[in-house]
């Protein structure tokens, strides 16, 4: 089985978003699928490059949204209206708010009022559930163990997400206390993302660090939202030797359970072909901790690239990717790609296509973001 994985250029300025494309099978006979639909406007050109590229026939046989944010879930609605699909693999926060209904701080909540609270907050998600089943698409929770297609989901297991749902900002206060001792306290976005948020709104990074591929500035202990950390993570393992992982926005939590279950169920890691750098290079995503175990250890100075790691990043954004992130990726072996306006893809052994280029790797940067 040959696996080519193509990210869509998604955003401008600040704005981010993903958006892939999977062709999977043997050149003459395969399946596509697709893995989040990126922002409103993503939508109607994902559906124009599938009709493109494969012919206006076009029919997925499986759509994965990785996590609820607007920038993974909105160019779905269009995907799902023009495109045949055959499963859609989402969670549905409502309807799963049942389960996790004593998590919830208000104790006075019906399991009723709950979801329907919880479903006027995701209208996006809603819209895209309603228009998957007038098509008579099958739908399935991407919890962990599940298959979809070549990929095995690593994270998160149903009860994890069920902890992660209170604590989503979209959704009614979290109890707590009862999620701390539990030990899946993220907290409320406000908290996890003040400081990202505020990073947003600078025009330029105020202060630059010198960097080598001796010496790391990359901290461990990063903290992103419970939404992000609900992300489905993505493993294949195909025919032809070549081990993929797809990560969402997933942090540091997301891809230490994804790296427990791996380990648990014999499947292999720091031999990947392919990676996706999680959350558009945010720095708040990842550590050398986690990449270590991920990816394997810092490689010898100079080292060729093992695998491919392509991140999602708008154009003419100050803020993503982070330097500091891509370097950590290459010193550990990755030939990294951003898309930052142009389609970048992974070829995972099939012919490359007409009007394709040979992209360069991003070479090591010899100053990064300061932690300010």
């Amino acid at each position: 089985m040959l696996c080519e994985i193509e990210f869509m250029a998604v955003g401008e300025g600040c704005r981010a978003g993903d958006a892939i494309v999977i062709r999977y099978g043997e050149a003459n006979s395969f399946k596509l699928m697709v893995v989040d639909g990126g922002t409103a406007e993503t939508g109607e050109a994902l559906v124009t490059h599938l009709r493109q590229q494969f012919g206006h026939g076009v029919a997925l046989e499986h759509v994965v949204l990785t996590h609820s944010d607007a920038d993974h879930a909105s160019g779905l609605r269009e995907l799902l209206r023009e495109v045949p699909v055959g499963n859609l693999w989402l969670h549905i926060p409502w309807l799963l708010s049942s389960e996790a209904i004593g998590l919830f701080k208000d104790k006075s909540w019906t399991k009723e009022d709950l979801a329907a609270a919880i479903k006027k907050e995701y209208d996006i998600i809603s819209e895209i559930v309603d228009i998957a089943l007038e098509r008579n698409v099958q739908i399935h929770y991407p919890f962990q163990g599940s298959q979809i297609g070549p990929f095995t989901v690593l994270s998160p297991r149903r009860a994890t997400y069920l902890h992660l749902l209170p604590q989503f900002e979209k959704t009614p206060e979290p109890d707590q206390e009862l999620l701390e001792s539990a030990n899946i306290w993220i907290g409320k976005a406000q908290e996890g993302l003040l400081t990202e948020l505020l990073e947003k709104a600078v025009a330029k990074v105020s202060r630059w660090l010198p960097e080598s591929w001796i010496i790391e500035l990359l901290r461990d202990g990063g903290r992103t939202s419970a939404s992000n950390e609900s992300s489905v993570v993505l493993y294949g393992d195909m025919a032809n030797g070549e081990r993929v992982l797809l990560t969402g926005d997933a942090g540091v939590n997301a891809l230490s359970w994804a790296i427990q279950h791996a380990e648990e169920t014999g499947l292999p890691l720091r031999q990947f072909s392919f990676v996706q750098i999680p959350h558009h290079g945010s720095r708040r995503n990842v550590g050398p901790g986690v990449l270590n175990a991920l990816l394997g250890p810092i490689q010898p100075v100079g080292s060729t690239g093992r695998f491919a790691a392509f991140v999602s990043s708008p154009k003419e954004d100050d803020q993503h990717p982070r330097k500091i992130v891509l370097n950590a990726f290459t010193r550990r072996g990755g030939r990294v790609h951003a898309t930052q306006g142009a389609n970048k893809v992974h070829w995972g052994g099939f012919p490359p296509r007409p009007g394709y280029t040979v992209a360069q790797p991003i070479p090591l940067s010899a100053r990064v973001e300061a932690y300010d």
